[in-house]
């Protein structure tokens, strides 16, 4: 049984992954480091799960990096490929969020700062509650404040400038800051967020998970597409691979009759 995380089914087809070490504002520590990544490996092979939730219980989403409980201490001394390594499997955390197959939604009930900010970016949905705040907070550390992919999302996301301001500063940026940008698809009342995110993720469950991933897939090799023709082309081939489908056949059969 995971120590750092809840996993649970509240709907068809709907898996909700919650950050489960409340005290610290749901911090990374190594356990959750690898009870996360375990957790999205097995989602990613799971048949059954049409949409993923993201979210983080009590009142914080992720305060980043558990800076003062994180297993082995990874310090300047080391030698630098321990700490590459250490920075590598940090950074596969957002990586493995976006390589999952299904869809997901982060639900950003408080605070989502650092590694907690860089898994909220590569989620495929963000609606935040009026509680919810973010930070990029490594450049506060005397660190880089590109990491774990924030300089390649966050400026796909808000934009370059915005994104050089959040980056640069390291500063609180405020749900309606956030939401004022374009981070977040949607601001909600704390007490709705969780049931907006019900409710998108069982809408997603609902359609033809075929659909669904090859509409994922398309949206983040398009966003990077070379033009038109290059966005064209993929989206023609999953057309076709779609429509060939009994279920697209059905779904096509209902609208008909």
């Amino acid at each position: 049984m995971a120590e750092t995380l809840t996993i649970d089914r509240p709907r068809a087809g709907v898996v909700v992954l919650a950050l489960n070490r409340p005290k610290q504002l749901n911090a990374i520590n190594s356990a959750m480091l690898s009870e996360l990544t375990a957790a999205l490996g097995s989602l990613a092979r799971d048949t059954s799960a049409h949409a993923v939730v993201l979210t983080g219980t009590g009142r914080g989403f992720c305060s980043g990096i558990d800076m003062r409980n994180f297993g082995p201490s990874v310090s300047a001394s080391d030698p630098a490929i321990d700490r590459l390594h250490f920075q590598e499997a940090m950074a596969a955390l957002p990586q493995a969020i976006s390589d999952l197959p299904q869809p997901v939604i982060a639900a950003v009930n408080g605070p989502c700062v650092g590694g907690g900010f860089a898994m909220c970016l590569a989620c495929d949905v963000r609606i935040c509650s009026t509680a919810a705040s973010f930070g990029n907070a490594a450049i506060l550390l005397g660190l880089s404040g590109a990491e774990m992919g924030m300089s390649y999302y966050l400026p796909r996301i808000v934009g370059l400038s915005v994104a050089a301001d959040w980056m640069l500063t390291g500063r609180i940026v405020t749900a309606e800051e956030a939401d004022r940008r374009g981070l977040v698809s949607e601001l909600v009342s704390p007490d709705r967020l969780m049931d907006r995110a019900l409710e998108l993720a069982g809408a997603v469950a609902e359609l033809a998970p075929l659909g669904v991933q090859l509409t994922k897939r398309a949206l983040q090799v398009n966003t990077d597409a070379a033009g038109l023709r290059a966005a064209l082309e993929l989206e023609n081939r999953n057309q076709v691979l779609s429509h060939a489908t009994e279920e697209a056949a059905q779904r096509r059969q209902k609208w008909t009759d």
